[in-house]
């Protein structure tokens, strides 16, 4: 059975920030390929944190002070100037995510790339780290397939470290901070732009029984590096409201609880303090769309667990954003996020930042449906025809694809993202979006695709609606 050996790491006693190697111990993930047994050492991933003599404290001394203005026109200017060209298309697999982060992570001395593991299908999990400072960090982006917008952004924070060491702020974090990342932790579900691995299994709900290979991996991890800040980057619906408003939450936050009491300790405090860093970092951005992720203890997750294991964590959520289906602004909003909660980390500036800038925020509210279809005379075989409202969501409501139908009848009260109104037109469904087996209707659940006529026989055809709406009629959110 193959497995990953990872040497253990142990902390000397009454140090901090130092590890020493114990070669006596080591501890074997299994993984589903047979046949042969890889040897990963990561004595390199934790590499140097800063140890001096008896050892190093875990934050920097003598906290500095917040900056009285956020840093947001500086750190976007600076993502101007950083921003890697090869991801603007957010479905991107791990081969086209390498080719444009390799060039940069081995092209410098200043990272450390390791192996940690294997996907379900035997694709490469790698730690990319930067920084010898006793700030321990570690990030983890797209544990779901779908989920990119992180990917993106790290791959951008990885350029600005590499082409400007010595600005001023990536000088305070390679110092003050040393910064682990795990980008795409789900390849097999990146290769398909699906949420779950190769074995079908949510990796965010596996923290408890480490079923995948990819949730055993990040577990070891975790433990190994035992990090002071924890950083789970998301996607979340683009439907997703703030609050009861109808604005929508291009950003939700959440600091996970470490049990079903959701109370707040010294663990939670500091990331709800980096939190609120990162807050008035993206207002100038996103102000008013920025929302907090529901706080029910789920005993799965990994992020709820990291946290009961002593890792101040930070959820973050990319939700959605006018006119940028590909979340390339969403893209600049992470990164300038990320940067500032590195520096503020990196400082100990983030130390008396109210927490109140995220206890305040409001919670993500209702879903919005993507489509509602109205004014139409639905045509089935067999039936008379009739006017009927449809209800259509995509699995890529970004790019307007993967429409599949959900509701069928009156629906004057549902609130969707666009409304398409078809009055004085007929609808013909296709034969594969009906349900035959208790009368003729249309299936909800099938795929939505109809094609829109002006005459009831089917003649004179308008345009046809295949998962989506035609190119001159999408909105390109």
């Amino acid at each position: 059975m193959i497995g990953v050996r990872l040497t253990y790491l142990h902390r000397a006693r009454g140090s901090f920030g130092c590890w020493k190697i114990n070669e006596d111990e080591s501890m074997k993930v299994p993984s589903q390929r047979p046949g042969r047994f890889a040897l990963i050492t990561l004595a390199l991933l934790v590499g140097s944190v800063g140890c001096q003599g008896g050892g190093s404290p875990r934050v920097p001394i003598g906290p500095q002070p917040a900056p009285a203005q956020p840093p947001t026109a500086e750190f976007s200017d600076l993502h101007d100037q950083s921003r890697l060209p090869g991801l603007e298309d957010r479905r991107f697999d791990q081969d086209s995510y390498w080719r444009v982060v390799e060039p940069v992570v081995t092209g410098s001395d200043l990272f450390r790339v390791n192996v940690v593991g294997e996907s379900a299908e035997g694709r490469l999990l790698r730690t990319i780290s930067f920084g010898e400072g006793p700030a321990s960090v570690f990030l983890w982006s797209q544990m779901h397939g779908d989920e990119s917008t992180a990917s993106m952004a790290l791959a951008d924070l990885y350029a600005l470290v590499a082409q400007q060491p010595n600005h001023p702020v990536i000088q305070a974090i390679l110092e003050g901070a040393t910064v682990h990342t795990l980008p795409m932790l789900n390849p097999d579900g990146a290769q398909r732009f699906q949420r779950r691995n190769a074995q079908g299994i949510d990796i965010n709900r596996d923290a408890r029984a480490l079923s995948t290979p990819e949730g055993r991996t990040l577990k070891a991890v975790r433990d190994l590096i035992d990090p002071d800040f924890g950083f789970n980057l998301h996607d979340q619906g683009i439907g997703t409201r703030v609050g009861s408003s109808d604005r929508g939450a291009a950003i939700a936050l959440l600091s996970p609880p470490f049990d079903a009491s959701r109370e707040v300790n010294d663990v939670r405090q500091r990331a709800m303090e980096v939190m609120g860093v990162m807050i008035r970092a993206m207002e100038p951005m996103v102000g008013g769309h920025i929302s907090a992720y529901g706080d029910t203890f789920n005993p799965r997750a990994f992020g709820d667990l990291i946290t009961q294991w002593g890792t101040s964590t930070i959820l973050i959520e990319s939700g959605g954003w006018a006119q940028d289906p590909q979340k390339q602004y969403l893209r600049k909003v992470n990164f300038v996020a990320l940067l500032a909660a590195l520096e503020s980390i990196a400082r100990g500036s983030y130390h008396g930042v109210p927490m109140d800038l995220y206890l305040n925020l409001p919670s993500n509210g209702r879903r919005v449906a993507d489509l509602l279809i109205v004014g139409g005379t639905l045509v089935v075989p067999g039936l008379q025809p009739y006017k009927t409202d449809l209800l259509v969501n995509y699995t890529r409501p970004l790019l307007e694809e993967g429409g599949t139908f959900a509701e069928v009848g009156d629906l004057a009260e549902t609130e969707a993202l666009d409304t398409l109104s078809l009055d004085g037109l007929f609808v013909h469904p296709a034969e594969s979006a009906l349900d035959r087996w208790n009368g003729i209707q249309i299936r909800v659940g099938a795929d939505a695709v109809f094609t829109v006529t002006r005459n009831q026989d089917g003649s004179d055809p308008v345009w046809t609606f295949d998962g989506g709406p035609p190119a001159n009629l999408r909105k390109r959110r």
